[in-house]
């Protein structure tokens, strides 16, 4: 699957025309060794009267528009075609199966101060006590291999739950409820990390598994959806894709969008509308993703998949 196109689309009604607040957006995917954008484009309907594109603190692109008219309706079209060659999660792990603690060098340990500090509520250590479930009782175990554990640990002993509310569980909140949706078993594998002082931050972008469905009409289709996992920085191997959802270790199936030490700073897409709370009649999300060649991008098929939040499940 070299190249993939994902067309994404948000779009909120209203009761009646209102006025639109600033309205941020991430939705470009980010550029690196595994992943690069070929062509993007961003339809926005009413046209805003500005819109500006800036790199944030962490290197997510942010898009920015500004609105002058009003409208009982708002929408945001974006489709990236994109060359995606995930990591074989077979590295080389040689420095990052040392046993622990991590060997950060004081250089690292510098860059890496936010990503390694616990940003979430937790006075007595309930998270750092469950994932030390996962050491073994009368030996070492390397980093790698830990983080392993915790993922298949939070895969196979959670429910999965997709969450219309907004926001994400504390990470104790998820331990004693026993379920949670992507982005709450992405925040209980990122504190686990960080109470055995690794750095660790919050992913989100794009799930794409190949369909198997002979039925489906459309070829070299994929299921699509936003997503949220983790990622892990080990010494000698870099920052290593985690996804407790599915248990999974690499970036096969991940379109990575933004990376953040914290959530809240990874949100698609938020801005204001001016009116009565009663006005917003509510709000869809359409997500399809795609393979091929990067002529698709253009004539991409009606989309699929609804969704109402604009946010990882």
């Amino acid at each position: 699957m070299p190249f993939l196109t994902i067309r994404h689309v948000t779009t909120y009604r209203y009761r009646r025309p209102v006025a639109f607040g600033e309205h941020r957006m991430m939705l470009h995917p980010r550029d690196s060794h595994d992943q690069r954008v070929i062509q993007a484009g961003l339809k926005i309907s009413p046209e805003p009267a500005s819109l500006r594109f800036v790199q944030d603190a962490f290197g997510n692109y942010v898009g920015i528009a500004r609105f002058s008219r009003r409208s009982k309706k708002v929408s945001f079209e974006s489709v990236v075609c994109l060359e995606h060659s995930p990591c074989d999660s077979a590295l080389d792990l040689e420095d990052a199966g040392r046993a622990l603690p991590a060997g950060y060098s004081v250089g690292e340990l510098r860059r890496l101060s936010q990503y390694i500090e616990r940003h979430q509520l937790d006075p007595i250590d309930e998270v750092g006590c469950w994932a030390r479930q996962f050491l073994p009782p009368r030996e070492s175990i390397g980093a790698f291999e830990l983080l392993t554990r915790l993922s298949e640990g939070i895969h196979h002993g959670f429910r999965y739950r997709r969450r219309e509310a907004k926001g994400i569980q504390l990470p104790v909140e998820t331990l004693r409820l026993g379920h949670g949706s992507c982005r709450d078993f992405a925040m209980l594998m990122i504190d686990s990390a960080r109470s055995f002082g690794l750095a660790a931050r919050f992913a989100s972008g794009y799930l794409a598994v190949l369909l198997d469905d002979p039925q489906e009409p459309t070829s070299g289709s994929a299921r699509g959806s936003t997503h949220a996992w983790a990622q892990i920085y080990l010494p000698g191997a870099g920052w290593i894709d985690f996804d407790p959802t599915s248990g999974s270790v690499g970036n096969t199936g991940l379109v990575t969008v933004a990376v953040v030490p914290d959530p809240r700073h990874a949100i698609p897409l938020h801005g204001t509308f001016f009116g009565f709370p009663s006005d917003h009649l509510g709000m869809e999300v359409q997500v399809r993703v795609m393979s091929g060649t990067p002529n698709v991008i253009w004539a991409a098929p009606q989309l699929s998949t609804r969704r109402r939040l604009a946010e990882p499940a």
